[in-house]
């Protein structure tokens, strides 16, 4: 069973994006997505790798521009 994203107050998933540093890898961009869309965070963080093989890299810099630019 996938863990869904919720918010504490209402039960819905957030809606508005912020990194989650308490559930984060490395800078919680892929969790902060995750909770946005109410997904599991290993769905965001395996699509993240995946776009990176098959962009030959540009993942990985979007991963590094939002990371940078949010909160």
């Amino acid at each position: 069973m996938s863990k869904i994203a919720k918010n504490e107050n209402s039960g819905a998933p957030s809606k508005r994006f912020r990194l989650d540093r308490t559930n984060a890898k490395l800078s919680g961009v892929c969790s902060g997505i995750a909770k946005y869309a109410g997904i599991d965070p290993m769905i965001v963080r395996v699509g993240f790798v995946v776009g990176a093989f098959v962009s030959v890299g540009t993942a990985g810099l979007a991963y590094v521009a939002i990371a940078l630019i949010a909160d």
